[in-house]
């Protein structure tokens, strides 16, 4: 029997693809030696819990529809996955490496040794290392769904604290540069490019959360007001932190940011404030009909968003540059707001094209339509 479909997750999924696009065009302001703190910290604090959250819905959309006492077929849940996550990398991960050899004439790139880098490590292009990542955790099923179909709330407990104690050993106490192999060397330099361990806490709580969905529904409705609280709190923490590094630690924005990040133990605590949090507000639905449309929109396009607006920031920012202006605050808000709406127009555009070739949608965002 097919289960009912859960609006927030396509919700959130729009909300958090907002927040991604925001952190990379932060990057883009940061070139301003004077940024204004208060949008650096709107751009690459508040927005933090953008890339870990994917891997929550991620989970509960898989374990909602799977039942963990039953086999897995292996087989079919990999070809199935194949067909959405690693034909779409494959394509996006040569497109680029394709576009950036034309645009910077860099023929260094297609040699077969720096492809094979590119694809296991996500460099085609900045922000597809998350599909790296979210590839080894459909590996890894048969262990997840072993984890989750134990998993008691004293163990996500447990599992939270050690996930705070390796992601600091991780972000803060590694020294790859002392390992003497430069093979091993490269392998523990880009770790969070494809290190599952650094996300295990949130995946396993968005599956154990879908195969405990009406606990779930009633947990929200009689804890609304902690939920808030415990988000606004989370929040105010990391934005304290990061006003602490850069008014009492002297650290400059992207010192602060590289700080204050989401391995960091708060940014943990952010992260599943968040997405208990968004859930929460999306839960049951929307009231308003427009922003149910609007905010269904945005998931519905979310996925080919994510994977092109690095073109549009690559543009914009290119054509920016031509003007020998320095990027101010308004202008990086303008600049958000058309990198958004250029790769949301693509995204229709190219979505509508592939409803009549339907294998543009099948490489682009692994759908048949």
């Amino acid at each position: 029997m097919k289960k009912k479909r859960i609006p927030a997750i396509e919700y959130i999924r729009g909300v958090s693809m907002l927040g991604v696009v925001g952190i990379h065009v932060g990057s883009q302001y940061l070139e301003n030696p004077s940024p204004n703190t208060a949008l650096v910290a709107l751009f690459e604090i508040v927005t933090r819990f953008a890339v870990p959250i994917f891997f929550f819905i991620s989970a509960f959309g898989l374990f909602y529809h799977l039942d963990v006492k039953a086999p897995l077929d292996y087989t079919a849940f990999l070809r199935r996955r194949a067909r959405t996550v690693l034909v779409p990398y494959v394509v996006w991960s040569f497109f680029y490496i394709l576009h950036y050899t034309v645009l910077f004439r860099d023929t260094m790139l297609l040699h077969m040794q720096v492809i094979a880098k590119y694809l296991f490590f996500g460099f085609g292009s900045y922000q597809l290392y998350f599909m790296v990542i979210l590839l080894w955790f459909y590996l890894l099923m048969p262990l997840w769904i072993r984890i989750v179909r134990h998993m008691t709330p004293k163990r996500l407990i447990a599992l939270l604290a050690a996930q705070i104690a390796f992601d600091y050993w991780s972000s803060f106490i590694v020294n790859p540069y002392g390992i003497s192999n430069p093979y091993l060397q490269t392998l523990v330099v880009n770790r969070l490019n494809y290190w599952v361990m650094h996300y295990v806490f949130i995946f396993v709580l968005g599956g154990w959360l879908a195969v405990h969905y009406g606990e779930l529904l009633d947990f929200i409705k009689r804890r609304r007001a902690e939920i808030s609280t415990f988000f606004f709190a989370s929040l105010t923490s990391m934005l304290g932190y990061y006003y602490f590094l850069i008014l009492v630690r002297r650290v400059d924005a992207i010192g602060a940011i590289n700080t204050a990040h989401q391995l960091c133990p708060l940014g943990v605590i952010y992260t599943l404030a968040a997405s208990i949090f968004l859930f929460a507000i999306f839960t049951p639905d929307v009231p308003s009909v427009v922003l149910r449309k609007m905010l269904s929109f945005l998931g519905h396009h979310s996925y080919f968003v994510y994977l092109a607006h690095p073109l549009a920031i690559t543009y914009l920012g290119l054509a920016f540059a031509k003007t020998g202006k320095i990027m101010t605050a308004p202008m990086a808000i303008i600049f958000y707001v058309a990198v958004v709406l250029l790769t949301l127009a693509a995204a229709v555009c190219v979505r509508r094209l592939g409803e009549r070739f339907p294998i543009i949608n099948q490489l682009t965002i692994g759908v048949g339509k």
